[in-house]
C-alpha cells in the first residue's frame, strides 16, 4: 500500500532508489518511499529482506556486542571483541579517536 502523507511529518512520500548506507558502507541503491520534508525512509518487506541478506553476506550482521568497563589504574579501558577489532582494522598499539555517541546508560540493544 503506497502512503501519501509522511507519519513522522506528514511531509509528501515519493517513490524513488536510495543508497542504503549499514555501518559506514554503502550496500546499493534500493526502492523506498521517501518524505521530502523530513526525509524518513521506508522500505517494503521484500527490499528489507535483500538487505538483512547483503548485511549477512557481507559479514556485518551481528557486529554489536556488549563489553564490560575495566579499571586499569586511573584509567578505564574496555574490550573489543575479535570480529568488531577485524571489522574496524584495528592494530594493537594504534591510536584510536573515541566519540560519545549519547550519554543513555545501560541501553539495550534488542
Amino acid at each position: 500500500m503506497e502512503r501519501k502523507m509522511c507519519e513522522e511529518c506528514n511531509g509528501k512520500i515519493v517513490k524513488k532508489n536510495v543508497d542504503y548506507i549499514f555501518l559506514g558502507q554503502n550496500l546499493g541503491k534500493f526502492p523506498a518511499e521517501v518524505c521530502t520534508s523530513c526525509g524518513e525512509q521506508v522500505f517494503e518487506e521484500e527490499i528489507t529482506r535483500k538487505i538483512s541478506a547483503i548485511t549477512k553476506q557481507k559479514g556485518l550482521w551481528g557486529l554489536n556486542d556488549r563489553a564490560r568497563v575495566n579499571q586499569i589504574g586511573g584509567s578505564v579501558g574496555i574490550t573489543i571483541n575479535k570480529k568488531i577489532a577485524q571489522f574496524l582494522a584495528l592494530k594493537k598499539g594504534e591510536e584510536v579517536i573515541l566519540y560519545p555517541e549519547n550519554k543513555i546508560k545501560g541501553e539495550k540493544n534488542g
